[in-house]
């Protein structure tokens, strides 16, 4: 993939829209080609069982009843998969990345949630409680490989909340979240969802509060592809993260951040 050039002007209005809403979405930005690639990828990789370090799917009848036993998401996919890695480096993410933090973008994390139905959701929560960048933020893209609404658990966001510190979790409820913390949505604020459709990619700061309901539907999964990135200037990062990726695909190794967060927590990611 050949790298993408933005004009001046499209930055500038991509920055001023972040900055302002703590959130973007660009439809339509992969192709359908590109979708079915990714699709094509990960149900092949599913397919093939475990990947130590990455996910480890079990046969349904191991599952207790538990979808997400066996389809569980990927983390880090990027590190063992070239096609993940690629879209990981996709030149048009890129692109926007580098006009939202006004610098070259490394990556982070890359994840894959199928989330077929009946799976639960994921609890409100914020990207920065667990990178621990410093300085500054981290910036999710989030791919969307299937129709996501509100039926099959789309993304939900709170406008306003990139401008929040990060918030102390508490404990969320299991049975409709498969992650343990949750955070409040601060008086005077409210979610919305953000439907998205194959190729769409949702942009959000590392404190905008955000998560998703179960997938209601009967037959639909809803897929995502998912980067975590950070700016170039950034010192420190959680361990978990590193090694990082420049655009080019070299690799660079940030200090590992000590310090456990504005909760007390011990997340040692």
């Amino acid at each position: 993939m050949a790298a993408t050039t933005l004009s001046p002007e499209r930055q500038k209005a991509l920055h001023d829209a972040f900055a302002r809403d703590g959130y973007l979405v660009l439809r339509g930005l992969l192709a359908p080609a590109e979708v079915q690639e990714l699709l094509d990828t990960f149900m092949a990789l599913h397919a093939r069982g475990p990947i130590p370090g990455c996910f480890h799917p079990v046969p349904w009848e191991q599952a207790g009843g538990d979808i997400l036993k066996v389809y569980p998401r990927m983390m880090h996919p990027h590190r063992h998969d070239p096609v993940a890695k690629r879209y990981l480096l996709h030149p048009e993410i890129l692109a926007v990345l580098g006009a939202i933090f006004g610098e070259e973008p490394l990556a982070a994390q890359s994840m894959l949630y199928f989330k077929p139905p009946s799976a639960r959701g994921q609890a409100l929560h914020q990207d920065d409680y667990y990178l621990k960048t410093s300085p500054g933020w981290c910036c999710a893209a989030w791919i969307a490989l299937d129709r996501a609404d509100e039926e099959n658990g789309g993304m939900v966001i709170v406008p306003g909340t990139h401008d929040l510190p990060i918030l102390c979790p508490h404990e969320a409820d299991p049975a409709v979240s498969f992650t343990k913390d949750e955070v409040d949505v601060p008086e005077g604020l409210a979610p919305v969802l953000v439907p998205l459709d194959p190729g769409d990619v949702l942009f959000f700061h590392g404190a905008v509060i955000h998560g998703s309901g179960p997938n209601r539907s009967r037959h639909r999964f809803r897929r995502a592809y998912i980067g975590h990135y950070v700016p170039a200037s950034t010192q420190m990062i959680a361990s978990y993260y590193n090694p990082l990726l420049r655009p080019d695909g070299s690799e660079v190794t940030l200090p590992a951040n000590p310090w456990g967060g504005p909760c007390g927590e011990e997340h040692e990611l």
